[in-house]
């Protein structure tokens, strides 16, 4: 299974720009067919809090399913919709070159509360995985951003089945040593792939060093974009994966005990 990071400068509250920027980049690296490609949080408009100026009306998700049908891929992209309160929704929404519509759609369970994100947008409710048609089976986990400093989420996934975590952000130059550190543990403590793509350039608050990054189950980063616009990809070794799994079983040893609240 093959898996990619679009690392590249959002343009602020510009999905034209955005758009092109990211076609143009995907038809330029040539990626194998079906590879599944992680763009960044809210990638079409940048870490906005203008909910009603960045909403997406369907022109998001159509660009997506174009671009996955022309170029044979599957895209795994941030957006941003409606909750039923009005508040937004900040969302990572998965769709395949042969399906119209998403196949998956994950809502960030952690809106960043220290970035006023809370204010703005609904928290999600629940984890999302979804596979990917390969041998054998890759069940995905989507993770956005701040959902990165929450173990207990992606515990939670390891359990359910995920061997690929797919982390979509818009991480800023000032925590960068947080971002790697957290997703490499992220990879190890759960005996999994972690895949996590961060965005470059400037926003009106923030700058961001990019650093995405492809990690395997031991810590390894098999793939690091560095600071500059670039596609970076990797091949995930699914049954070396289960393999190391059998051979060094702590998932096994997890004490069920602290899976759940603990009372007093």
């Amino acid at each position: 299974m093959h898996v990619a990071c679009c690392q590249f400068d959002i343009a602020w509250e510009d999905r034209g720009v955005n758009f092109a920027r990211v076609r143009g980049m995907l038809a330029a690296a040539r990626l194998p067919p079906g590879t599944l490609v992680l763009l960044p949080e809210m990638f079409a408009s940048g870490f906005s809090m203008n909910v009603a100026g960045i909403a997406d009306d369907g022109e998001t998700e159509a660009f997506l399913a174009s671009c996955a049908a022309d170029l044979g891929l599957h895209l795994l992209a941030g957006l941003v919709t409606r909750a039923a309160d009005g508040r937004g929704l900040n969302q990572a929404v998965v769709v395949a070159p042969d399906v119209g519509g998403p196949v998956a759609r994950y809502t960030k369970l952690h809106p960043f509360s220290f970035g006023q994100e809370m204010r703005h947008y609904a928290r999600g409710d629940d984890l999302a995985l979804f596979s990917l048609a390969a041998a054998p089976a890759c069940p995905v986990c989507p993770l956005i951003c701040y959902d990165l400093r929450f173990p207990e989420v992606f515990r939670q996934a390891a359990l359910a089945g995920a061997k690929l975590f797919a982390v979509i952000a818009n991480w800023p130059a000032a925590r960068e040593d947080h971002w790697v550190t957290l997703l490499r543990a992220r990879a190890i403590e759960n005996q999994a792939y972690v895949a996590g793509v961060n965005r470059i350039g400037r926003d009106p608050g923030n700058a961001y060093a990019g650093r995405s990054m492809i990690i395997d189950p031991r810590g390894v980063v098999l793939a690091d974009a560095g600071s500059g616009a670039g596609v970076i990809g990797a091949e995930l070794e699914l049954d070396a994966l289960e393999e190391y799994r059998r051979s060094f079983p702590a998932l096994a040893d997890i004490h069920p005990a602290f899976l759940r609240p603990r009372e007093g």
